[in-house]
C-alpha cells in the first residue's frame, strides 16, 4: 500500500504557475477567471500570482517612475524598483525552476503557437507588465530578461498583453481541454489555418 501511495504522489502533476509583475494587480485574472482557464485554475492545473511593483517603492507616494534621461515625453519605470521586484520573485522560486522571465514589449519575439507550446511545457512563467514609456533598459540587461510581443499595435499597458499570452498558454496545459485531438487540429498547430466549420442543416 505504501509503495502504491508514494508512486501516485510522485506522479502527481505540478501546478503551472504564472507570476505577473504589474502596477495594476486588480486587472488579473480578468477573463482568465472564466471558462476553460477559470475552471483549470479552480482545479489546480495552473496558479496565478500577482506582484504589485509599487510594493518595492521606497517613498511614501510609492513612486515607480522617473523622467527619461536626456529628456523626451512620458515617464520610464525605474530600474532599481523593478530589479528589486524581479529579484524578490526569483528568490521565491524553487532551485532548478524553468520559469522564464519576460517583459511584454513591442520589440520582443512575436508570440506564436510554437512559443506558447514551449511555455506550456515549463514549470511556469514570470511576466513583467510595463506602463508609461516602458522600463529602464538596464534592468532588462542586468537580469537577462527576455522580451515578447503580442503584435504590432499600441496598448495602454502590459496587462492586456499578459492576458493574451496566458490564455494562449493555459489552454495548452494538460487536462485544460478535454479532447487532446482538438489541439492537434487547431489553427497554427502545424503552421496552417484550420479549415472552415459548419453546423446542420446541410443546405
Amino acid at each position: 500500500m505504501k509503495t502504491t501511495m508514494s508512486r501516485e504522489t510522485s506522479q502527481k502533476k505540478k501546478t503551472w504557475t504564472a507570476t505577473v509583475l504589474t502596477l495594476f494587480p486588480g486587472m488579473l485574472p480578468g477573463p482568465l477567471g472564466q471558462s476553460l482557464a477559470g475552471n483549470a485554475q479552480k482545479n489546480g492545473i495552473w496558479h496565478l500570482e500577482t506582484v504589485d511593483i509599487r510594493d518595492f517603492a521606497r517613498d511614501k507616494h510609492r513612486s515607480v517612475d522617473d523622467a527619461p534621461f536626456g529628456g523626451g515625453p512620458g515617464m520610464v519605470m525605474r530600474p532599481d524598483i523593478l530589479a528589486n521586484a524581479v529579484d524578490h520573485v526569483r528568490s521565491g522560486k524553487n532551485q532548478g525552476s524553468t520559469d522564464r522571465v519576460f517583459y511584454l514589449s513591442p520589440r520582443g519575439r512575436r508570440l506564436d503557437q510554437t512559443l506558447a507550446q514551449e511555455l506550456a511545457e515549463q514549470d511556469g512563467i514570470v511576466l513583467i507588465c510595463g506602463r508609461f514609456e516602458g522600463v529602464d533598459q538596464r534592468v532588462l540587461e542586468s537580469r537577462k530578461i527576455e522580451e515578447v510581443s503580442v503584435g504590432d499595435y499600441v496598448l495602454s499597458g502590459g496587462e492586456t498583453a499578459a492576458l493574451v499570452l496566458l490564455d494562449a498558454v493555459v489552454r495548452l496545459l494538460p487536462d485544460v481541454i478535454g479532447d487532446a485531438a482538438t489541439l492537434r487540429e487547431e489553427s497554427f498547430s502545424h503552421g496552417l489555418l484550420e479549415y472552415p466549420q459548419y453546423t446542420r442543416p446541410q443546405n
